[in-house]
């Protein structure tokens, strides 16, 4: 004979999460189920949070696929005139939350993980930040890459995937520590590798003459691996795709971050390298909009066109 819930269980059943959809709700707890025991391998006797919450990345994720490859679909098929944006930062932050809103999936699966006994904010909170830039400009550019996803547009991001991001900040006898930022140490369900497409890139070397023309000679080779990952628009089915690329062995970023970390030592170069940054952003004002940019700049009108979702069957 089960146990009587007390007032305080039973008052726990009054949820706005009842709102959501019944058949989503089972829908997303059998896939969470799936994940956790078929992709992570792991049942609930050892599983963590960590585990938990890559389950239910997995499990949005699924969400996430379909549309991406419908929307590629669509631009093949209509060949719209398509903008590549090129950024050294691209500050992502996490991606579980904003990819909950944009599919319209955030009560689903508030209800799903709360009928599971999980709390939904402690397995956001798992996440690692994708800080890849330096603050201002790299978060400016992740915004860019939500509008032009939202509007419509045939926009493809390419970047560079950090192995470290900006840095973790503690506080150490009232002075602030910074040490690595190690966010892909569990790995990025968000992410797609594509090594078929694997380019070496050539670095330093010296040029030669010959008379059937000049040669460059003598350089480094690395490998640069391409990393693509979606972008979803706010509930229109559109998605857009950001390329990173990862540099094996890129000795020359390293000693960049060597020079930066001896500039913050010296306070007063540090301040006036700051001024100087801050000062030359104007040139690039955060007031114009995606949709100006497009009209003005790239020639371009933003669409707003819906794609019907994979599972739409009008």
């Amino acid at each position: 004979m089960s146990k009587p819930l007390s007032d305080h269980e039973r008052k726990k059943q009054i949820s706005v999460r009842g709102l959501a959809g019944i058949e989503n709700v089972a829908e997303l707890k059998q896939n969470f189920n799936r994940h956790l025991h078929f992709t992570l391998v792991k049942d609930r006797n050892v599983a963590t949070r960590r585990d938990y919450y890559f389950a239910l990345a997995h499990t949005v994720r699924d969400h996430l696929i379909g549309r991406w490859i419908r929307t590629q679909q669509h631009y093949y098929e209509k060949d719209p005139k398509r903008v590549y944006y090129i950024s050294l930062e691209f500050y992502m932050g996490r991606t579980l939350q904003n990819t909950m809103v944009n599919l319209a999936l955030e009560n689903a699966c508030d209800e799903a993980t709360y009928q599971l006994g999980l709390d939904m904010e402690e397995l956001e909170d798992m996440e690692e930040d994708a800080g890849l830039g330096n603050g201002g400009l790299g978060r400016l550019a992740a915004c860019f890459l939500d509008s032009m996803a939202s509007l419509g547009l045939a926009a493809y991001g390419y970047g560079i995937r950090y192995e470290f991001g900006i840095f973790n900040q503690k506080i150490v006898n009232g002075w602030q520590v910074e040490e690595a930022d190690d966010w892909l140490r569990y790995g990025n369900p968000w992410e797609k590798a594509r090594p078929e497409y694997m380019r070496p890139v050539h670095f330093y070397g010296r040029t030669e003459h010959h008379p059937d023309g000049v040669k460059w000679v003598d350089t480094q080779v690395v490998l640069a691996l391409p990393y693509d990952t979606p972008v979803p628009g706010y509930r229109n089915n559109i998605y857009f795709l950001p390329r990173f690329k990862v540099f094996a062995d890129y000795e020359d970023y390293i000693k960049c971050q060597e020079k930066v970390n001896a500039l913050y030592k010296n306070p007063k170069e540090w301040t006036k390298k700051v001024i100087h940054n801050i000062a030359g952003c104007g040139k690039f004002s955060s007031d114009r909009t995606i949709s100006q940019y497009a009209r003005e700049i790239w020639g371009m009108e933003p669409t707003l066109e819906k794609l019907p979702a994979p599972d739409d069957k009008h």
